[in-house]
């Protein structure tokens, strides 16, 4: 007897578990896309800024191996990609295996995003979601960062600078009509700022994006390591 009532009352615990195991499945299934990893069928775009002496300087600290951006040529904000999005989550890794890219588009990759495993992960990731061919994709990444301007403060800094994310978000507000508030996006790790996330629609318009204006950086303040030795590339 006292087995079996043992079993009956693992059996009443379980059961509020499992409930609510359905209800978040539930919620899950109510905010995922229904036109989920179909390549083509997304609504925006988030255009991903990476200041890349904070990534480089994050990168030294891990210990992790060198990149190709954190070598001697100097590199402001470069491109860590261009992702399709939902208006509630985004799609990722539409074709497995991904279309394979050919070098010659690596290569001329290389001013905007100045890492080819960056462009390889970030073709297999986002870009077999766009609909796109390759050439296409990465023409478009092209046209998308030529649609926003840096400002100026931002440009070559050649000493640390230390900033407020609503800083960021109002000088890049100011350099750029028609992109608002609630259409872009700082992050940042536990001291520097990492990204500068703007949404824009397919026509390369700014647009706001509430879910990825929510993810922000909520640290008061944040360090922008400087740029490396040089005039900085890839910042206008």
């Amino acid at each position: 007897m006292v087995r079996v009532a043992g079993i009956r009352a693992a059996g009443r615990l379980a059961w509020p578990v499992f409930v609510l195991w359905l209800a978040v499945a539930a919620a899950y299934a109510a905010g995922a896309d229904r036109r989920q990893n179909e390549p083509g069928q997304f609504d925006f775009y988030v255009l991903s800024l990476s200041w890349s002496p904070s990534f480089c300087e994050a990168s030294g600290e891990r210990g992790t191996p060198p990149q190709q951006q954190c070598g001697a040529r100097p590199y402001s904000f470069v491109v860590h990609g261009l992702w399709p999005q939902y208006e509630n989550g985004f799609p990722e890794f539409c074709q497995r295996p991904a279309p394979r890219l050919n070098r010659n588009i690596v290569s001329s990759m290389l001013d905007l995003m100045p890492a080819p495993r960056l462009i390889f992960n970030e073709w297999d990731k986002h870009g077999t979601c766009s609909g796109l061919s390759p050439n296409a994709y990465f023409e478009t990444i092209r046209k998308a960062r030529a649609a926003v301007k840096i400002p100026g403060a931002y440009i070559d800094p050649g000493e640390q600078l230390t900033v407020s994310p609503d800083e960021v978000e109002e000088a890049f507000v100011k350099a750029n009509p028609g992109l608002t508030r609630d259409g872009i996006a700082v992050t940042c790790d536990s001291r520097r700022l990492g990204e500068v996330r703007i949404c824009m629609g397919k026509d390369f318009g700014f647009r706001p994006c509430p879910e990825i204006d929510k993810r922000v950086c909520r640290r008061d303040k944040v360090v922008m390591p400087p740029v490396r030795g040089g005039s900085a590339t890839l910042t206008r």
